[in-house]
């Protein structure tokens, strides 16, 4: 794990936890913005979770695009290491506390629905990634 940095050693845990949790999940989900963010689940209701990984203070205060992230999921969830000040995180969240070999989930984010449409453009996008990493971890031709 030596050659990641320290959010992706996190966001290894947080995919256990979320996993754990039944939901389907994958990390760095391109949106139609162009932005990334750090984890995508589904879970059996089809709702989307996003989650941003926050491995320390200052990572987070030099963050201001996650607010972007809301409009593109159900709900929205902080995840950080069990040393983070998680006063500083909006109550208005999720939030898991991770290692790298897995986490809790500490607090569940409320729920606001997504359109249709937004909904069925997510799940295609998270479905075909998916599907494409699964292909070139097989090396099918």
């Amino acid at each position: 794990m030596t050659d990641l940095r320290p959010g992706q050693i996190l966001t290894r845990g947080l995919l256990r936890a979320m996993h754990a949790q039944g939901w389907a999940a994958i990390s760095e989900v391109p949106l139609a913005t162009g932005r990334r963010v750090d984890a995508m689940a589904i879970d059996g209701r089809g709702e989307i979770t996003v989650v941003e990984v926050k491995s320390s203070v200052a990572d987070f205060q030099s963050d201001a695009k996650w607010h972007e992230y809301r409009d593109f999921c159900d709900r929205f969830f902080f995840a950080v290491p069990l040393e983070f000040p998680q006063d500083l995180l909006p109550a208005d969240s999720g939030l898991f506390v991770v290692d790298p070999y897995g986490g809790a989930l500490v607090r569940e984010a409320p729920v606001h629905k997504l359109s249709a449409a937004r909904r069925k453009s997510l799940l295609i996008t998270f479905g075909a990634l998916a599907s494409r990493r699964l292909h070139a971890l097989e090396n099918l031709p």
